[in-house]
This record gives structure tokens, sequence and C-alpha cells, in this order.
């Protein structure tokens, strides 16, 4: 099975870790949570869920992961200006790992500078920041691109349809579920 990174800080989306984590690891994928401070434990911003971060974000190997999960909520934003979190997602991108980005996400990958040229979907909120870096973005509840799989809010995912720019409505937590297919199909060798 596919090993699983989950990039989080304080004031998650709740549901947007919640579900993709349990999706995963029912699956049988190896999931681990990073952030800026091994130890310390996060809190989503409806207070529903907590999350022990287990390693930092600065001391990962990208190398060791398969896929790469983003939930929104304020976590990304608190994220996008920590450098090692920003350096994990560009290089998961370029390695061509699937990359699952829920709701406001993708103030991330802006910061990531890897949505240019790229068709993706957001919370309504970030669209302008993602036109501005270069996505076109389409009101859909869910996108992928490539690898790169965006979904719009928690109500909105992924099925295991075949890897197209399609977009599918399911429960929340799919989208993670469809990066980890994407993850467990053949890949680039380069870790």
């Amino acid at each position: 099975m596919a090993r699983i990174l989950f990039l989080l800080a304080d004031d998650f989306e709740d549901v947007e870790l919640t579900e993709p984590y349990r999706r995963l690891r029912e699956r049988g994928h190896d999931v681990v949570v990073a952030g800026k401070e091994a130890g310390v434990t996060v809190v989503g911003k409806r207070r529903e869920a907590e999350q022990r971060i287990e390693t930092s974000v600065a001391d990962v190997d990208i190398g060791g992961f398969d896929a790469l999960v983003l939930p929104g909520g304020y976590s990304p934003d608190k994220l996008r200006t920590d450098d090692a979190a920003v350096r994990v997602v560009r290089t998961m991108v370029d390695r061509g790992r699937p990359v699952a980005a829920i709701c406001h996400a993708g103030s991330l990958l802006v910061e990531a500078d890897v949505v240019r040229g790229r068709t993706v979907t957001s919370w309504p909120s970030i669209r302008t920041d993602l036109v501005n870096a270069g996505a076109t973005w389409v009101d859909e509840p869910v996108v992928v691109d490539g690898r790169l799989v965006t979904s719009r809010h928690p109500g909105t995912s992924t099925t295991s349809s075949p890897p197209s720019r399609s977009s599918w409505s399911d429960p929340p937590g799919a989208a993670a579920a469809r990066t980890a297919t994407l993850a467990s199909e053949s890949q680039p060798d380069e870790r």
C-alpha cells in the first residue's frame, strides 16, 4: 500500500482531515501527519478534531512518500509561510506524486507555484489567487488534472474513477482516496 503524507497546522477544517485520514487507514495505507513542530497537537477550527503532529515538515524525507494530502481550513494559510512546507508541496508535485488539495488548500499550491497551466477548483474565496498564479479555475466539485486532485469543499470529492480531467461528487475524503489510487498506480521512479 501507499505511504501518504498529510501537512497540517491548527485550525484545519475538521472533516477534511478526519475523513481522508480514516478512509486511507481503512484501506491499509500508511498515513503520516507532518506539521511545523513534531509532538504538538493541532486542533480543527470547529474544535471537533485533534491531531498529534508526528514529524516536523522540515524533517520529512520526501522520497519516502507516495502521495500528499492537504486539508483546508486555515491550516494551508499557516503552512504557506513555512519554507519547508512549501518545499514539500513543490517537490511532491514536481516529482509527479499524487497531491490532493481540499478547499482552501489551493493557497498552499499557489505559494509552491505549482498551479500554472493546470485546471483546479477550490473554495471560491481563493479563486482569484489561483487564477493569478496561472491556473484555470472551474466551479466543479472535484477536478483531477494529471496527479493533482482538487476539491471545492468538504462535501465534494472524487470517486475511484480513472484519472482524467473530470469531476465527481461523493462524501468527504474521497479526494484523498483517489489520490491514494493514483499513488498505487505506476509512478515515476525518481524519489
